[in-house]
């Protein structure tokens, strides 16, 4: 009786993990090895069935069954691993291997060699596909969680204990010890399957979080020259502000409007334009500190956000800085470019509490100075 209650429990089990296993598989770029463990897991569930026989008069047969589903299921979880986790033996070698056992237990069937020799050959076959689980699983590099590797590991080399201590101890110790054998193995085999799921579980977490960090990328950085955008800036400035920002210390918003870059589009095309604003994106960016922010916010006008400064001084000495930059000379596709730049400053809190503010200032700063001849920067006035 406690031998069927067993038997239903984790053939129901074994079913549920197929199908999870089968569902998880037929998601859209999961990982080939997930279809190979749910044909394991499958195989599994048969091999029980077969369990069934050896209690009937067929016992010889019921055996041979059962230990091919068995091998068959081992095959499945080796080729699941090697796609999984990377091959530590190739597929070919695996098949090859399986087929040499399968034959030697069909052999020993025909010739009807003693059942202890047969369940030797049994568990030494189940020990080998069991060890190079294991090997595969701890030398792959599949992107899982360190701790879903040591558990495969675990329970694989549990399993391995499991097979080894059978003949020993039904043989000579504990005569009955086959349905506690029972028991323990389905226990193991369901704990081995559970992290499996785990380590595919896991590969969708990372998906997860990688789809997310590549949509904000795209969200929030400009595609041409790789900085951020004005998205970016207007929706992270109150945090980049608390962060960046000592109390009696000023933060200076640099409106910059690229000069002379409208006829390099129209004489030598788009494409030397893109070039150009790549290079004056890279000259901002190696210009700037760390905590400071710098971004493209349309066509050749840029932002940069210095952070941390003493005094108004300060803020014109950056956009001396940035000018000076602008002004050397561009090589692009065997041609020099010279630009230059009109910049406009504007001072937080002098002139503005948020970013909008900052932003529109700054753009009427850099007005004024493209008014009086373009080619340098204007700090922020408030009209009278």
């Amino acid at each position: 009786m406690l031998f069927q209650s067993v038997h239903t429990a984790g053939s129901a089990i074994y079913l549920v993990y197929f199908f999870l296993l089968l569902l998880a598989s037929r998601v859209p770029r999961t990982n080939p090895g997930c279809g190979w463990w749910a044909l394991a897991i499958l195989f599994a569930f048969l091999a029980r069935i077969a369990v069934l026989g050896i209690e009937s008069e067929e016992i010889a047969s019921s055996r041979l069954a059962y230990s091919v589903l068995v091998l068959f299921e081992k095959l499945m979880l080796m080729l699941g691993t090697a796609r999984f986790f990377g091959p530590w033996l190739s597929a070919r070698t695996l098949i090859a291997l399986v087929l040499v056992m399968q034959s030697w237990l069909l052999l020993a069937h025909a010739l009807t060699w003693p059942p202890l020799l047969y369940t030797a050959s049994l568990v030494l076959f189940n020990v080998i596909c069991l060890a190079i689980v294991c090997i595969n699983v701890q030398r792959g590099t599949a992107p899982v969680h360190l701790w879903i590797k040591r558990s495969i590991v675990l329970f694989g080399a549990l399993l391995i204990l499991h097979w080894l201590l059978y003949i020993p101890i039904s043989r000579l110790l504990f005569v009955e010890w086959r349905l506690l054998a029972f028991l323990i193995g389905t226990v193991l085999v369901v704990l081995l399957y559970t992290a499996l799921l785990g380590a595919v579980l896991s590969l969708f977490q990372k998906r997860l979080l990688d789809s997310e960090s590549k949509a904000l990328d795209l969200a929030y950085k400009d595609p041409l020259t790789g900085l951020r955008n004005k998205r970016y800036v207007d929706s992270l400035f109150g945090q980049a502000l608390q962060l960046a920002t000592r109390p009696h210390q000023l933060l200076a918003l640099y409106y910059i409007d690229l000069d002379h870059f409208k006829p390099i589009n129209d004489g030598d095309g788009h494409k030397a334009g893109d070039l150009v604003l790549q290079e004056v994106a890279r000259r901002l960016q190696n210009s700037i500190r760390s905590t400071d922010i710098c971004a493209r916010i349309g066509g050749d006008e840029f932002v940069v956000i210095a952070t941390q400064l003493e005094h108004s001084d300060h803020a014109t000495g950056v956009a001396q800085k940035i000018l000076q930059l602008l002004q050397q000379p561009f090589a692009v596709n065997g041609k020099t470019y010279r630009l230059g730049a009109s910049i406009g400053i504007s001072l937080y809190p002098e002139h503005g509490q948020d970013f909008s503010d900052l932003l529109e200032k700054a753009d009427h700063a850099m007005y004024e100075m493209k008014h009086h001849g373009r080619g340098g920067y204007c700090l922020y006035q408030p009209q009278a």
